[in-house]
């Protein structure tokens, strides 16, 4: 069902001064926002062809082909706040690494869940698709929900870690599906936007948190990895592109640049050391933003000739969202962290600080929907403009449970 991401993959994302640097939780908000709606009005015909995603053998991008490059960004951007959080904790290289394959493998599972639902066969497994996909997510729900630090809340979280645990565990362990005749298991050929989240995730963190010192190290691996994407696109040196994902996370290079031009930024705004007392100067960090957001859309350009594609992950459209990304950041940051106007982003507050449970609502709704054996809203309302007034009635719904499921306490976090 969801065809972008959203995923908060980073704890709550602090400035040097200790305070939330709002403009990270409203850029993420206002991507799941986009996402939603996308992902609703992608089932709505007779729509201008701006408001679908490219087909893969078209050499254009529309609006919707930058949402999921957008969420890349944004992962990298709190990389560097949450590393230096997490090593202020705990100062252990080891159990940082830990967090990041657990949290590389649960965004994978999730990812696998999602993108299994609709090949089960309810014959082979006794239940709907739409069963065995909401017992999934209800698990990992269970399972990654923050449960309060008292010691009763604690003791409930482990019961419920434990259901949850177990409920996953059933999923998987009963799935089939029939693949040219033959039962089979879990398809791992595609793990959804949330499995290509969690790759590009687990490949920047190999070049970032061994480099983390190094001033001129995360913008080195974003060079050699958007060179990787050139090289790669014009087959020049096809070797990674025979190899699969699960052995070689990097890709052809785009998904990995896009979470280090995330890191970048982040060091760019932020300094190398985000905890230091001493940040960059607001100025002259705009400036340099403002530049490499230039540079990026500059070699884009230069690189049109080997395509424009999200579905290809060319250079023209990794350097082109690279650069729409800085440039939306470095306004939000004006206007959220220097002016202070964030009145206006209400509606999103939630989608971003709450991004997971937001990203998994709308596939909760439709599994429950499924269960229920309710079409009515799917068979109607899904031609023209009349379609896309549905879509965004839905967008503001899922927005507006995320906002009271995030008040009721109910917050995922990997």
């Amino acid at each position: 069902m969801s065809t972008v991401p959203a995923v908060q993959t980073a704890a709550p994302v602090a400035s040097s001064t200790g305070s939330r640097v709002v403009s990270i939780d409203i850029f993420r908000g206002l991507t799941i926002a986009v996402m939603i709606f996308v992902n609703e009005v992608a089932e709505v015909r007779g729509l201008p062809w701006w408001t679908y995603h490219a087909h893969g053998n078209q050499d254009l991008m529309t609006y919707v082909d930058m949402v999921f490059p957008f969420f890349l960004f944004i992962v990298g951007m709190s990389m560097p706040l949450s590393v230096e959080q997490r090593l202020r904790r705990s100062g252990s290289v080891a159990l940082l690494w830990l967090h990041v394959v657990v949290r590389s493998f649960s965004l994978l599972v999730l990812g696998l869940i999602l993108a299994n639902a609709e090949k089960a066969d309810p014959a082979r497994m006794g239940m709907s698709e739409s069963a065995w996909g909401l017992l999934g997510l209800v698990g990992a729900g269970l399972y990654l929900n923050v449960y309060p630090k008292s010691e009763r809340g604690q003791r409930y979280a482990r019961v419920l870690r434990g259901v949850g645990l177990v409920a996953v565990v059933t999923a998987f362990a009963i799935f089939r599906r029939t693949a040219h005749g033959h039962a089979a298991w879990i398809d791992f050929s595609y793990p959804e936007i949330l499995g290509l989240i969690a790759f590009a995730y687990f490949s920047a963190a190999l070049v970032y948190i061994p480099t983390r010192r190094w001033r001129w190290a995360a913008p080195v691996g974003l060079l050699l990895m958007v060179a990787l994407n050139m090289a790669c696109t014009a087959r020049l040196f096809p070797f990674p592109l025979k190899l699969p994902i699960y052995a070689w996370p990097f890709g052809n290079g785009s998904h990995t640049a896009l979470v280090l031009a995330g890191v970048v930024t982040a060091q760019i705004f932020f300094g190398l050391r985000p905890g230091a007392e001493e940040r960059p100067p607001v100025r002259t960090a705009t400036l340099t933003a403002i530049s490499f957001a230039i540079l990026a859309l500059a070699v884009g350009w230069l690189s049109v000739p080997l395509g424009i594609s999200k579905i290809r992950a060319t250079p023209t459209w990794t350097l082109w969202d690279i650069g729409a990304a800085i440039l939306v950041f470095t306004l939000l940051y004006w206007i959220c962290d220097q002016w202070h106007k964030t009145t206006w982003t209400a509606p999103v507050h939630a989608a971003g600080a709450n991004t997971l449970l937001t990203y998994l609502l709308p596939d909760v709704w439709y599994f429950v929907l499924g269960m229920m054996g309710i079409t009515w809203l799917e068979a109607h309302f899904n031609f023209g403009w009349p379609g896309v007034v549905k879509s965004i009635a839905f967008t503001l719904v899922m927005l507006g449970l995320a906002s009271l499921l995030t008040r009721a306490r109910l917050r995922l976090q990997l």
